[in-house]
């Protein structure tokens, strides 16, 4: 708190049977005057540069009651770098010597690199592109933004359960990587989840959320029979918990309602090893389902949802 010295009341006549009173006080003003002086000099140096007076400055910073929103978050893309990004494994939690890998759908980058993207790579059941530019809403907000945006707020989430979380990429490389590297690096990781976090490009009024699941495939590169079982339990895990935080319905366009759908030619899926799902958190070419998307607060419940689907999967 701010200090500017003692107060004191101007000095009333004493009578004189009161001398050792008067004495006292007399002793005690000069001690209390030099004391204030010397922490006007000093003491308040100390916060804004020897100004003379000490400076009142809040323990913690501003909280806003406003939901986050893309000019209002700080970039927090690190130096690029040729490995995935990766979290310290936390010392306590239900989640400690757990690791998950979160795969943001897309890369911000795609579009300056159409021949790389292009390029088709092996997918165990025919070939397909390295990766797409993803979708966007009708005002421009990106799905490569998007998925960015709630895998790091997943990562937190889950660095707080203990999880050792990698992502497949940060924002830190010019594109990509192709599908096929990004079921790699879950296999490589031996994650015992992998979610891939997307947005659809779907037509309006369609809306809502659905979770892919790996089919069962056996072709080339591809052999997905022993990893079904379990993507399952993680993605029915994952459509329970997002409906209950973030109070979305699941896709009324696909999926029967369930919000699930099994699909045997997504190369991120057919390449993997290890429990893995997809998910579509919302269609961004509807209004309002685009009117979620590009919300922070809502943004944050998606996070929340997906993850505790994840916790809830690996405490079985």
């Amino acid at each position: 708190m701010s200090y500017a010295g003692p107060d004191f009341e101007p000095s009333q006549p004493r009578r004189p049977r009161r001398g050792p009173l008067t004495v006292a006080l007399a002793a005690l003003v000069p001690g209390a005057l030099l004391g204030w002086l010397v922490y006007e000099t000093v003491g308040g140096s100390g916060d804004d540069g020897g100004s003379g007076r000490a400076t009142v400055r809040s323990s913690s910073p501003a909280v806003s009651n406003e939901p986050s929103d893309d000019a209002k978050e700080p970039s927090t893309s690190p130096e690029p770098t040729d490995t995935p990004s990766a979290s310290a494994p936390a010392a306590t939690g239900p989640l400690k010597g757990k690791v998950v890998v979160i795969d943001p759908g897309h890369n911000p980058g795609n579009f300056q690199h159409p021949s790389e993207i292009n390029r088709t790579v092996d997918i165990g059941t025919n070939r397909k592109e390295c990766d797409t530019t993803g979708t966007s809403t009708n005002d421009g907000y990106t799905e490569a933004k998007f998925t960015l945006d709630v895998a790091h707020r997943m990562r937190t989430l889950l660095e707080q359960q203990g999880a050792t979380v990698k992502l497949t990429q940060d924002g830190d490389r010019p594109f990509g990587p192709c599908v096929d590297e990004r079921a790699r690096i879950g296999n490589q990781a031996k994650a015992d989840a992998v979610v891939s976090i997307h947005a659809d490009g779907s037509g309006t009024g369609n809306r809502g959320f659905h979770v892919i699941l790996p089919g069962a495939v056996h072709a080339g590169a591809a052999d997905t029979r022993a990893i079904v079982g379990p993507s399952r339990d993680l993605g029915e895990r994952v459509v329970g918990r997002f409906v209950a935080v973030t109070g979305s319905a699941p896709s009324n366009y696909i999926g029967d309602g369930s919000g699930l759908v099994t699909r045997k030619d997504l190369g991120g899926l057919n390449l993997s090893t290890v429990p893995k799902v997809f998910i579509e958190c919302g269609n961004m070419r509807d209004s309002k389902d685009a009117a979620l998307l590009t919300s922070g607060a809502w943004r944050q419940k998606a996070a929340q949802g997906i993850s505790e689907g994840i916790v809830s999967f690996l405490r079985g």
